[in-house]
């Protein structure tokens, strides 16, 4: 992309137009191709799009660099804009419709965030959470192993009066060994089905038969339940954040679609012409 042989053409380009520092902006010119202008703004686009082994390169190495590519592809649109073929055409299109619909609605998402905005997001999740029925939240604690010779080493050590916590540290796979096997609360549908309704089948302080899952054998030991509070703000925000900027673009589609005349007429195009990229170049 950027060639030692190109840098003396381009610094005598750019140093034409350069201006003092404080003069500069992004409308700073720093090329002209015809009638067209080349600006600052548009080297700095480019320099923040180039691939990551450019980020290390100084700007006084790049800058001459950059001002020359933008200068070349200039010229070259200059020359082809007519020429395209309609499969560039349409690609053009697609890309030009897109970039303006992601720039125009990511705004719009990140404005709609505000603190105002999530407050109020939060009143209603947390009036919604409070309506619902109650979900138990479960302690508990689990020794893991993968074969039968192992499971029936675990029961017989607990039965023997094993400590549950020891006896997970001393045999379980599982990253909670070194805690005991603890795996802390939890709600439904955080685990595993079967892993689940053992868990939901016993009563605090009591150790479950061996159960099987996918992931080996499983002794559980239930330590406590709580019904579930509201969880606090701080640890919904994100999906509260999500939530806003969805309805945001929503509620801004549908006002220009209310605006605008729209006409879809697929009926009679056949959906399997949508894979036929041979047409193109018809």
């Amino acid at each position: 992309m950027f060639k030692n042989a190109r840098f003396a053409t381009a610094t005598a380009i750019f140093t034409a137009f350069a201006l003092p520092v404080a003069a500069q902006d992004a409308s700073t010119v720093l090329a002209r191709v015809g009638e067209t202008e080349i600006t600052l703004g548009h080297a700095i686009a480019l320099r923040a799009q180039l691939p990551e082994q450019f980020a290390q390169v100084p700007d006084e190495t790049l800058f001459p660099a950059i001002v020359e590519q933008l200068v070349e592809q200039e010229l070259v649109s200059q020359a082809n804009a007519d020429t395209l073929s309609s499969r560039q055409r349409v690609l053009l299109e697609n890309e030009t419709r897109n970039f303006i619909a992601a720039a125009v609605l990511q705004d719009i998402a990140t404005e709609a965030v505000t603190e105002e905005s999530l407050n109020a997001a939060y009143e209603t999740f947390a009036a919604e959470y409070a309506e619902g029925e109650p979900v138990t939240e479960y302690h508990a604690a689990h020794i893991l192993v993968r074969t039968e010779e192992e499971r029936d080493q675990v029961v017989a050590a607990l039965d023997e009066g094993q400590e549950f916590g020891a006896v997970a540290a001393e045999f379980s796979i599982d990253g909670s060994a070194q805690q005991g096997g603890d795996l802390g609360w939890f709600a439904p549908g955080m685990m595993i089905p079967d892993f689940q309704a053992a868990v939901e089948a016993l009563e605090p302080g009591q150790v479950s038969e061996p159960v099987q899952t996918r992931f080996g054998w499983h002794v559980i030991k239930l330590f406590e339940t709580r019904t579930a509070e509201v969880p606090a703000q701080e640890e919904v925000q994100m999906e509260l954040s999500q939530e806003i900027q969805r309805e945001a673009t929503r509620v801004y589609i549908e006002g220009l679609r209310e605006n605008t005349e729209v006409e879809m007429d697929i009926e009679g195009v056949d959906p399997s012409a949508l894979s036929n990229v041979s047409l193109l170049d018809e």
